[in-house]
């Protein structure tokens, strides 16, 4: 991998100093109103005043400071949104009966002091808006969330146990788990933090070129062995014709270092997560050919986990963790909060990104680099549910290509690693509609998946792993 650029330092920790000298976070530094803001400061103070003024709102005002305890983040989210829509937002995601019967029924915490792992990619938006805009906090925790480098840094950290939870790719819990990789350790998956939110992004001098009957020869990269996108990959390439074993080579490369090497011209494209596809737009290196929704409408991309170890020793502790992201999470749904969710997301700390690349991506209005402004409003979204039959799906394709060898037990592993009850559990305290079943079907490229006969499925692909 010596051949590929690393822009990016490996493992920053949350707590850096401002580029503008200052003895501040940038983070702190993206919350602060400038000169130019002045007027609009004392207009939103005012508006601050007036919101805590209402007796009938005074607790979803308590409420609001408790999420928001600095006065300029605060003032920034109801200058944003405005006090109407700010209660409205307040009462449905964290309803005041709900919150009052968690207080009196949750259990002391037994760890306080956490360390998130998250990669800088909008799929793990919940998990990073849940620091700023004081999710943690409200359930009584202190998270440190901490930008890692790459996928293999983050399992190694969870391996040893330096992190507490962390933003994985979906099917890495199931990888860990059974040994793949890696020692086999035993890791859960809690929520699924993103659906969809993925593309394929070409080289520009790919434009005239989109069929991938044509891409022989294509060097393609995806983040991690154990992901989505590989797999949706692999699965693109082979329903073209294309053997992904040796008619392309796949090659694994961070996240942030994709951008550079399409620009660099070590590889023709990759399917990878966003804000890199719309950041490879915005710097006129590539072009997004497809969404991923359009391979696989409502697909999982990554999730938010665990070990089994840390849950089993510090329940009280975990459900915390699980209502702070799935808070976060029912914002994140909420079109009406893209925007402001951008703002909070772009600053260096978390995904250092301009915030008209993260709106584009989160709002669906973007860009394709081929002269097109596209409206995809759910070219991201955020629907936490952990379905067993995705677990079971990424199950087949691990044993397509030869990741898993011979028979596999798929609802076993999906159910022990998935926590579908727990998430229904947790939803239910916090009064979130909570969906039925665990094994729903779904289509991938117009062909439905049945769990129920996932051993067929997996060995009637033409296009597969020898074994």
């Amino acid at each position: 991998m010596s051949e590929f650029f690393s822009p990016y330092d490996a493992d920053r920790p949350l707590q850096l100093k401002c580029s503008c000298g200052r003895d501040h976070s940038a983070s702190e530094h993206a919350t602060e109103l400038t000169a130019e803001g002045a007027a609009q400061e004392l207009r939103t103070r005012s508006l601050s005043a007036e919101f805590e003024s209402y007796s009938n709102a005074f607790v979803e005002a308590s409420l609001v400071k408790a999420l928001f305890p600095q006065d300029a983040v605060r003032r920034r989210f109801l200058r944003a949104v405005g006090k109407g829509t700010a209660m409205a937002a307040i009462s449905s995601v964290l309803p005041i009966a709900s919150l009052q019967a968690m207080a009196q029924e949750k259990g002391s915490l037994e760890k306080k002091d956490l360390k998130v792992g998250f990669i800088p990619i909008t799929c793990a938006t919940p998990l990073i808006m849940a620091h700023p805009l004081g999710f943690y906090r409200q359930q009584g925790l202190n998270v440190e969330v901490t930008k890692t480098a790459g996928w293999a840094l983050i399992r190694d950290k969870m391996l040893n146990k330096e992190y507490d939870a962390t933003h994985f790719l979906s099917p890495m819990p199931l990888a860990i788990s059974m040994g793949l990789g890696s020692t086999p350790t035993p890791m859960n998956v809690a929520t699924i933090q993103n659906v969809n939110g993925q593309a394929i992004t070409l080289a520009m001098k790919h434009k005239d070129n989109r069929d991938p009957k044509n891409w022989k020869g294509f060097k393609l990269a995806v983040p991690f062995d154990y992901s989505m996108h590989n797999f949706l990959l692999r699965y693109y390439l082979a329903e073209a014709g294309l053997n992904p074993d040796t008619d392309v080579q796949i090659r694994v490369v961070p996240p942030p270092e994709m951008v550079a090497n399409l620009r660099a011209g070590n590889i023709d494209g990759y399917l990878g997560p966003d804000p890199f596809n719309q950041r490879a737009v915005y710097d006129e290196v590539g072009f997004i050919h497809l969404l991923t929704k359009d391979l696989w409408e409502g697909h999982p991309c990554c999730a938010f986990g665990t070990s089994t170890e840390f849950i089993q020793q510090n329940p009280n502790t975990f459900a915390a963790l699980y209502r702070s992201v799935l808070t976060a999470a029912a914002m994140a749904r909420d079109p009406k909060n893209r925007e402001l969710i951008a703002k909070v997301i772009a600053p260096q700390a978390y995904l250092n990104q301009p915030e008209i690349v993260l709106s584009q991506v989160l709002t669906g209005k973007f860009a394709d680099g081929l002269g097109n402004i596209k409206n995809v409003p759910d070219r991201a979204d955020f629907d936490p549910m952990p379905w067993q039959s995705m677990a079971v799906w990424m199950l087949t394709q691990m044993q397509r290509w030869g990741y898993i060898k011979g028979e596999v037990n798929y609802k076993q592993i999906a159910e022990k690693v998935f926590l579908l009850t727990d998430a229904k559990k947790r939803m239910k305290e916090l009064d979130q509609k909570v969906p039925e079943g665990a094994y729903p079907k779904f289509k991938v490229m117009g062909r439905e998946f049945d769990p129920a006969k996932a051993a067929e499925y997996a060995k009637s692909f033409p296009i597969r792993k020898a074994v």
